[in-house]
């Protein structure tokens, strides 16, 4: 499953999703409750890479998608959550169907 493109972007779709709600309740302990920094600290770095991951692998789904579904894709990584929500819609509409070999 993580071997093609696919299979990758749907996992970075969700860490992506995982790391941002990381980061927001770090954000909350640190500006909010008690001022401890570890929960931004930690998570932070983390949605960054995960962050840089989805763009690439979005970007290496450019040739299958139209420039409009790829600009939503991309687009998606920036409000909290909201690649989960384009990857759902993406895989409803097909567009993120495996290609089939001809053994298959």
């Amino acid at each position: 499953m993580f071997s093609s493109a696919v299979g990758r972007f749907r996992l970075l779709a969700m860490a992506e999703a995982v790391s941002w709600a990381g980061l927001l309740i770090g954000m909350f302990f640190k500006y909010v409750v008690v001022g401890n920094e570890i929960g931004v600290k930690i998570f932070g770095p983390v949605h960054g890479v995960i962050f840089v991951g989805y763009i690439l692998v979005t970007l290496m789904l450019a040739q299958r998608w139209d420039r409009r579904t790829l600009i939503f894709g991309l687009l998606a990584s920036i409000p909290p959550f909201g690649t989960v929500v384009f990857e759902r819609w993406a895989n409803k509409t097909g567009r993120l169907a495996e290609a089939q070999t001809a053994g298959d």
